[in-house]
């Protein structure tokens, strides 16, 4: 422990900044996981549900789990990289924020045409 008026190991500090960094990316893979898993449950309703009366009803619960999904990595990313951009590593190399927008992108592009697919075929 260190005195009052004593300083913190610098390397320390960077070490335990490198760590929450490492925690971030961490966090932003779950919520991507989640996402995901959104997207699985509103393509299985759909694929379960299908032909259910009246044939708006799977196509409307589905659409809502597609755009849980997009919620949840849009608010994920954006997120991430405001913590990312808060930090600065000092002994590991960071995913790029770059890398975060891009895995956003391609989750909510694809549900949307999910979603666009279930309505329109």
């Amino acid at each position: 422990m260190t005195a009052p008026n004593e300083q913190a190991d610098p390397s320390r500090t960077d070490l335990a900044e490198d760590r929450t960094i490492l925690a971030n990316e961490r966090t932003f893979a779950g919520w991507m996981r989640t996402s995901m898993a959104a997207v699985a449950i509103g393509v299985g309703f759909h694929a379960l549900f299908g032909r259910t009366e009246p044939p708006w009803l799977p196509r409307a619960v589905a659409t809502v789990f597609l755009l849980l999904a997009i919620v949840v990595i849009v608010l994920a990313e954006r997120r991430a990289t405001a913590v990312m951009d808060r930090l600065k590593a000092h002994e590991i190399e960071t995913a790029k924020p770059i890398n975060f927008k891009l895995f956003t992108a391609v989750v909510s592009l694809s549900s949307a045409a999910m979603i666009v697919g279930l309505w329109l075929i």
